[in-house]
């Protein structure tokens, strides 16, 4: 009995960990790497074939974009998800490939001219649509055989609708062992989605860390705080221009300002008009509006027992053409535009962006984790001008970040997660994160007396003997072109530097606890010290 981990492994994006029993290798997610996390373009490092079935978390691409290359290359087994991950699956799925494919058309259009081969895009729409009938969906809490010693059962982790944990009960040798899979662990009291449940025993924990080693900063109040944000915005003439993810965040703005148009918070503009520019979140908007029984929380059980639309409101346009969304940068009234992709490295938020980053009245608006390497990195990191389509563009707006406005546990409630695990797990694998995250959260959890360590790429683990069979490899990211993310000789030194530091620490994981706790103490003063 095996745990591979060929992704999520010192990095944020691209979830998928293979297990193997009895001879038949089953994928827990299959993602795309974004951002910093890319390495050979997203290339499956397995044989798709031996691939027996496929377990998904959640919708989201990062823990399912790479489906559809799956069966490009000669996967046809099952795909096991919950009902509503299996239907936003269908739309995401069709969307991402409908990218990929427009990606590979612009790159052969430039490609053309600099006498460069044709590239092909990662997979098609085709292998997305041949995809879709390969889902198998199921609700919370129903246990499944999937045969050959194998058990699964999904409970709600509260970080998208019809995003699971899921348990594994696998059988060898005529020993058992159950697996936990965090998926995402959302983050507690979001709208529309309950809080993610607690798993009370297991042997192994497979859990995230996005934010291992940091704790929300909650507004007052998401919708106070937003309403005076546009308000504000609007008096000065600008526009509100949110980078959003399609699928979960956009729902939950619209849910924020439903509540401020009817309470009338924004004052200058009460009837300020709202564009949704994703046909991605128009679909996915539909989902959320229909038979949602087992998935939400009471306050939005509540308002639809009232009557009440959760995602409608008056002033509210669901932008489907290219032309409609060219046509909202020519109009001059102020306006918020939701757009996507959430971390800004494609999709209608790029033109929008072009439109409004020089503009000082405007503000650009984050609700959401931002990726190492992406665009929304860069402006959160204080970039002075982008380049947006060729041309140079200053950063003038205002630009906001939204901390609290998260789908992922933070650092304590991680910690609380985790803690009701009992008795302790054998052993707690840390995915999911920035590579010294993971390690500093690994660190912390074995300090306070849990078993646990952050794998690097490939490692193989022996779930029977409780030991690691193979160790892994740590993979360098690609290094982002241009803005602040290249910066300056100095700042690609510090880099440099830093990747040097993970070095050491993957290289000290077997030196003594005392040696470790140390050495995390010396970093972070060295971090306190620079941050004052």
């Amino acid at each position: 009995m095996k745990l591979t981990f060929f992704g999520a492994a010192h990095a944020v994006t691209g979830s998928c960990h293979c297990l193997e029993v009895n001879g038949l290798k089953y994928l827990i997610d299959c993602g795309l790497q974004q951002g910093r996390d890319e390495h050979n373009d997203n290339a499956l490092d397995f044989f798709p074939a031996d691939i027996h079935a496929v377990i998904v978390t959640h919708a989201h691409i990062d823990h399912s974009g790479r489906l559809p290359l799956l069966v490009k290359n000669g996967f046809d087994g099952d795909i096991w998800a919950t009902r509503l991950t299996g239907q936003l699956l269908s739309i995401m799925l069709r969307d991402s490939a409908f990218i990929q494919e427009s990606d590979a058309e612009w790159q052969n259009q430039k490609g053309k001219r600099a006498g460069r081969p044709l590239v092909e895009p990662l997979y098609t729409v085709a292998d997305a649509e041949a995809t879709i009938p390969l889902i198998c969906t199921t609700e919370y809490g129903k246990m499944i055989d999937l045969g050959n010693g194998v058990q699964i059962r999904f409970q709600d982790a509260g970080h998208l609708l019809g995003s699971s944990l899921v348990e594994i009960w696998a059988t060898e040798q005529g020993i058992t062992k159950k697996i936990v899979f965090s998926g995402d662990i959302g983050n507690v009291d979001q709208p529309i989605i309950r809080n993610p449940e607690f798993i009370r025993e297991a042997d192994y924990v497979v859990m995230e860390s996005t934010y291992g080693n940091r704790n929300h900063e909650v507004p007052e109040s998401y919708v106070e705080s937003l309403a005076e944000l546009i308000d504000s915005t609007f008096a000065k003439g600008g526009n509100v221009i949110i980078p959003s993810f399609a699928v979960g965040r956009t729902q939950e703005l619209l849910y924020f300002i439903r509540e401020i148009k009817e309470r009338g918070l924004v004052k200058t503009h009460p009837g300020f008009q709202v564009y949704i520019d994703s046909p991605l979140a128009a679909e996915a908007t539909k989902i959320y509006s229909g038979d949602l029984h087992g998935y939400l929380d009471e306050e939005a059980i509540a308002v639809l027992q009232s009557g009440e639309d959760l995602f409608s409101f008056q002033g509210l346009t669901l932008v489907q053409s290219v032309d409609e969304s060219k046509a909202l940068n020519a109009e001059q009234s102020s306006k918020v535009i939701i757009s996507a992709s959430g971390m800004c490295d494609a999709g209608r938020i790029r033109h929008h962006l072009k439109h409004n980053l020089w503009r000082s009245e405007c503000s650009i608006v984050f609700v959401g984790y931002q990726a190492e390497g992406t665009l929304g990195r860069r402006l959160l990191e204080g970039a002075k001008s982008v380049k947006l389509f060729g041309e140079e563009i200053h950063v003038n707006a205002r630009v906001v970040n939204f901390k609290g406005l998260s789908s992922h546990a933070d650092h304590d409630h991680l910690l609380e997660w985790i803690g009701q695990v009992a008795p302790k797990p054998q052993q707690v694998f840390v995915v999911h994160g920035e590579g010294a995250v993971s390690e500093q959260f690994a660190i912390e959890l074995t300090e306070r007396g849990l078993p646990a360590h952050a794998p690097l790429y490939e490692e193989v683990y022996d779930l029977l003997g409780n030991r690691m069979l193979a160790e892994g490899i740590f993979l360098t990211p690609k290094r982002t072109t241009g803005g602040a993310a290249a910066g300056s000789p100095a700042f690609v030194r510090l880099v440099d530097v830093s990747k040097q530091l993970e070095d050491l620490i993957n290289r000290s994981r077997s030196r003594p606890n005392k040696d470790l706790a140390r050495l995390a103490d010396q970093i972070r003063k060295v971090m306190e010290a620079w941050d004052r």
